[in-house]
């Protein structure tokens, strides 16, 4: 059955976003007073049961932002004009009807479209504003709005329910059963490629100029494995590239590394990004750790690795016997970089070429499957056991740290507790060393691991007596 879905469209900073997310009923779409804020479509399912659609402003000036970022903006939303049941044609009440609000009205009539027009920014509703003007334009349906305080609001929604089919269906499938994978990184490491190529379509703005995407975009993959019956189901999260917090220069980059970081928060796998000529940055490092923080598992995706072995070939790097050599070295090198992660697996990708990407699909599932194992108490307290053994910590104050009891009580993340003698014995080092001996033991790669330390207070007062 065909999903109904309604796009929100009109000229740049008519409060568009804003309106999504009275819409969408959270928020969503970054809100700010800058033209071109938005550029991809965003989607969410409304509380009534479609598909609601934000898109970017059409008839952006050349010094609201780049003429190539200026025309695919506009592409997506020419996209989501064609492709929603009802469109909500957005316009500003202070400012009045603009020669750009009339010929976006053409436009959309020459496409067959009949959209409810709402004038928004009607803040003082009694002040009426310009909002006689925009009768010019002729539409049927027409409502006056403050998305910024929800005047109005309930009214422009039991418009859209008057205008859509009866008991508009909710997209098909299990969403339970779509396994959340987001893609982070640095700008322009082509996370928005691997989403397009995923995808199959040019859905996503793609460019060269870092930091296309601000918003988190959410998309449905289902994925056909030739000799499978059923798809595999993912929701893909793409989100804006997260620059060194010194070089946030503006609020739009906060607000995007908030969303990067709300999507961390709401996905099952995390696949971070690299650009394959550049290999590990120290953002990078930082981006893994908030991942681990967060508790999710994660891989690494080495993408433009087409470019990296196209270099090798022309001008091949002394030392390395081949290119099977030279990606050995390549993952060693990451290894080294980010030790402190749970053994990621790490996947050389090509968004550009297509190279991999039904291997990183799986490493997704794997992943998903192993934050959910369970840990027998009696083979970990054994491997525990064996490890201070092997490598017993060193000691703090004369007296060495010392579990006695371990359980797990928790996945997604993996949280053990660890029934010891001082908490504060346990340093990074050795802390590490029982994460790593865990997570091979019991095939948890790519899984972080959190220790919770109950100390024996009783054992620690004989101590100091």
């Amino acid at each position: 059955m065909e999903t109904i879905s309604v796009a929100i469209v009109g000229r740049p900073n008519v409060g568009k976003s804003r309106l999504f997310n009275r819409l969408a009923g959270r928020r969503i779409s970054i809100v700010h007073d800058r033209p071109g804020v938005t550029r991809d479509v965003v989607v969410a399912d409304s509380p009534e049961g479609y598909l609601l659609m934000d898109t970017g402003g059409i008839g952006m000036q050349p010094e609201m932002t780049s003429v190539e970022i200026q025309s695919a903006t506009e592409q997506q939303a020419d996209f989501a004009i064609r492709a929603a049941t009802l469109l909500l044609f957005v316009v500003d009440g202070r400012d009045g009807l603009l020669p750009l609000d009339e010929t976006l009205s053409s436009k959309l009539r020459k496409m067959g479209k009949q959209p409810i027009l709402v004038v928004n920014k009607m803040d003082i509703p009694e002040q009426g504003y310009s909002f006689s003007e925009f009768a010019k334009l002729g539409f049927e349906s027409v409502v006056g709005v403050s998305a910024e305080h929800g005047h109005g609001v309930d009214e422009l929604i039991q418009e859209v329910a008057h205008k859509l089919p009866p008991s508009p269906p909710l997209r098909s499938g299990d969403e339970s059963n779509r396994t959340k994978i987001a893609f982070i990184g640095r700008p322009n490491v082509g996370k928005s490629s691997l989403c397009n190529r995923l995808l199959n379509m040019e859905r996503l703005i793609v460019s060269d100029v870092p930091g296309t995407t601000r918003e988190t975009v959410e998309l449905d993959l289902d994925y056909q494995v030739e000799g499978q019956e059923n798809p595999w189901s993912f929701r893909l999260f793409d989100t804006a590239g997260l620059k060194r917090r010194n070089r946030i220069d503006s609020s739009l980059d906060y607000f995007s590394a908030v969303r990067t970081k709300h999507a961390i928060e709401e996905v099952d796998v995390v696949f971070l990004v690299l650009d394959a000529r550049e290999g590990v940055t120290k953002q990078d490092k930082i981006l893994a750790g908030q991942v681990l923080e967060a508790g999710k598992a994660l891989s690494i995706l080495v993408n433009k690795w087409d470019l990296a072995l196209e270099s090798f070939r022309k001008d091949p790097l002394p030392g390395y016997e081949d290119e099977k050599d030279f990606r050995k070295s390549y993952i060693k090198s990451i290894r080294k970089e980010l030790f402190f992660l749970p053994e990621s697996p790490i996947s050389f990708v090509s968004a550009q070429t297509g190279y991999a990407v039904e291997a990183f699909l799986n490493i997704a599932r794997d992943l998903d499957t192993r934050m959910d194992k369970s840990i027998s108490t009696s083979t970990l307290n054994k491997l525990i056991g064996e490890m201070w053994e092997h490598r017993p910590p060193a000691k703090v104050g004369g007296k060495r740290f010392k579990v006695f009891y371990a359980v797990q009580v928790e996945t997604r993340p993996f949280r053990i507790k660890l029934f010891c003698n001082r908490e504060e014995k346990l340093n990074d080092q050795y802390r590490r060393y029982l994460e790593k001996g865990i997570q091979k033991r019991f095939g948890l790669s790519g899984c972080p691991l959190k220790f919770s330390l109950a100390g024996k207070e009783a054992r620690y007062k004989e101590e100091q007596d």
